[in-house]
């Protein structure tokens, strides 16, 4: 069928066939297809949707574009491979957390990462702050690593599904991004091309998210489970708080520097009880503990005895960084120009906007807007007085760091709108708000 005809069927409501989608992801990967049409194409699925069984087919297609990668007999080690994806958020450095903790604790974690986009971090951007580390490994460069650590942390190469790179890049500039179908296929088609066998996902829901409901958040995390359970890969969700920044660094560096605090075990609260939740779920996904309890306690115990931070320093040697950076963060890049941004009025933090924070940090440089944007390592922010905080008027609240007069000023104008300080203590914030599990596992 010519693409104009399945364009045409999925905009006027048709279901498309696994030959259809297999026809359009082959167009779009070889280019047969034009970017008008692949953007026509994904409008119509944006507007018209897909079922789960179009969504599974997509999925199939987008991996069956390039390599896969086995890992059956990874490192030698037990259990099945296993990998984490957050929706995105504002200071979500967990990924730089969990995963060496998990591969202390014995599991394989071929993790595949992405770059910030927007208000939310990348935790490739993040990676690249420490000086020669490589995020751009082959598949062969990176079965190496995970042989020899247990973990590798890379961003998807030009071997894995091809098709999703092209499908992105237009998603992002064509009002399509928000497709449940559409995020499915695009998280799962990599994932599942890592060989991995199980998989958690951390569902951001809030104002720094992309899903601002639970409800929104909800549909994605099923669905996410749904296509992934289709596959063959063990999947389960919890949808986790993103209204104030995880943490309190908002960065590149300065969230690596947080990273390896949690791993000394002086990290924020928040960012430990969640890496730790979600490393205690990834090890009995992973067929390593039978239930949280056990595994919870395993991390911990990685954690408290400094092998997740030896782990995080074999991770960064082994992928071309340099592992002085561990117990000496100052070899990181650090900006010179420093601004605090304080409350007006005396009483306590109720509130920190995420989003205008996150959007704040893009003005300083330490994301982007577009796929090509240069990131500015050393910029960022950091919470003075988390949400909980008594402050007096003139107590500092945010404090920016910028290497940009012109986006130091801009930032502050702009961050000084995220910040609420009323009367009282603000009800305080779990670190999960709902679970979810696969149909048969639920209950």
């Amino acid at each position: 069928m010519r693409a104009v005809d399945l364009i045409r069927h999925k905009r006027d409501g048709g279901m498309l066939d696994p030959d259809d989608i297999r026809e359009f992801v082959a167009g779009v990967t070889d280019g047969r297809w034009a970017d008008y049409q692949v953007a026509a194409m994904l409008m119509a699925i944006a507007i018209r949707g897909l079922t789960l069984e179009e969504t599974v087919a997509l999925t199939d297609a987008m991996i069956a574009s390039g390599a896969t990668l086995d890992l059956s007999d990874a490192g030698g080690r037990p259990g099945v491979p296993v990998d984490k994806h957050s929706t995105g958020g504002v200071g979500d450095k967990a990924s730089l957390v969990l995963a060496p903790l998990a591969a202390a604790c014995g599991a394989v974690v071929p993790m595949m990462s992405g770059r910030g986009l927007g208000h939310t971090g990348g935790t490739l951007d993040k990676l690249e702050a420490i000086p020669g580390f490589r995020t751009d490994l082959s598949l062969a460069e990176a079965r190496r690593v995970l042989d020899r650590v247990g973990c590798v942390l890379i961003g998807q190469t030009a071997e894995i599904a091809p098709a999703d790179r092209r499908l992105y890049a237009l998603r992002d500039v064509t009002g399509t991004v928000e497709s449940i179908p559409l995020i499915c296929a695009s998280i799962l088609s990599k994932k599942i091309a890592e060989g991995i066998g199980a998989l958690v996902l951390d569902v951001k829901v809030g104002r720094g998210a992309f899903m601002a409901t639970r409800d929104e958040a909800r549909r994605l995390g099923e669905w996410l489970i749904g296509v992934a359970g289709r596959h063959g890969v063990v999947a389960e969700a919890v949808l986790t708080p993103m209204d104030a920044p995880l943490g309190r660094a908002v960065g590149n560096a300065n969230e690596v520097v947080e990273a390896l605090e949690t791993l000394k075990g002086r990290g924020p609260a928040d960012l430990e009880a969640l890496s730790v939740r979600l490393a205690a779920m990834m090890l009995r996904l992973a067929g390593l503990e039978g239930d949280d309890a056990a595994a919870e306690a395993r991390v911990r115990a990685a954690l408290e005895s400094g092998r997740g931070l030896e782990t995080f320093r074999a991770i960064v040697e082994a992928q071309g960084g340099d592992p002085r950076v561990i117990d000496d963060c100052d070899r990181l890049p650090r900006a010179a120009l420093v601004a605090d941004v304080t409350a007006g009025v005396p009483g306590v933090v109720q509130a920190l906007d995420a989003a205008t924070i996150g959007r704040a940090a893009v003005v300083l440089g330490a994301g982007r807007d577009r796929v090509d944007d240069r990131v500015r390592p050393g910029v960022g922010l950091e919470v003075l007085a988390p949400i909980g905080t008594a402050v007096g008027a003139g107590d500092a609240v945010l404090r920016l760091t910028a290497d940009d007069a012109a986006r130091l000023e801009a930032a502050v104008r702009l961050v000084t709108g995220a910040i609420r300080v009323g009367p009282g203590a603000p009800a305080p914030v779990p670190t999960v708000l709902e679970s979810l599990r696969p149909p048969a596992l639920a209950g």
